[in-house]
């Protein structure tokens, strides 16, 4: 091996894992409304949908995912396609052009699905509440089971919610 290598081997066996470290397991919930989500112990399928955000929210899901917050090490894994999805994660107030989709993307999904309402908008319209294109909220779209909030949310509730589906 080249010295170069060499040296390059040192310094990441020196540096180690940059990863946050894990928080505490989340406590189950004495009332759990939503009993799909006990189904899916293990690792999920996550199908990002944006039905009308101001892209908040997916800049935190993209930070949830990355190397720092690693959502991946609790099983949950991002997919191209409805159809491979156990979970999806739904940022923003369903705009009226997005209603439609939303329905599409929910019935397409693999059950048991569960649907995460990520951010204060996608939970109750946020700041778009009353706004002419918005067609409200995403439970009364499609069923929440479970929701996020904030403006945007940090990616460590972002994870924790995701922990909570895969029970990890």
């Amino acid at each position: 091996m080249g010295i170069a290598v060499l040296s390059l081997l040192r310094k990441i066996v020196s540096v180690g894992r940059v990863a946050e470290p894990a928080p505490p397991r989340p406590e189950p919930a004495a009332a759990d409304p939503a009993q799909r989500i006990r189904t899916l112990r293990g690792s999920a399928q996550v199908r990002c949908v944006d039905a009308g955000s101001c892209n908040g929210c997916e800049i935190e899901i993209g930070q949830a995912f990355g190397p720092v917050y690693d959502a991946e090490r609790y099983g949950a894994r991002i997919v191209a396609s409805p159809r491979h999805a156990d979970v999806l994660l739904v940022t923003g107030p369903v705009t009226r052009n997005m209603a439609e989709p939303l329905r599409r993307t929910y019935q397409a999904a693999a059950q048991p699905r569960v649907v995460v309402a990520v951010g204060d908008c996608a939970i109750d319209c946020g700041e778009f509440a009353g706004a002419y294109g918005v067609e409200g909220a995403v439970a009364d779209v499609v069923p929440v089971d479970l929701a996020v909030p904030g403006c945007p949310p940090a990616p460590d509730q972002i994870v924790a919610a995701l922990r909570r589906v895969t029970g990890r």
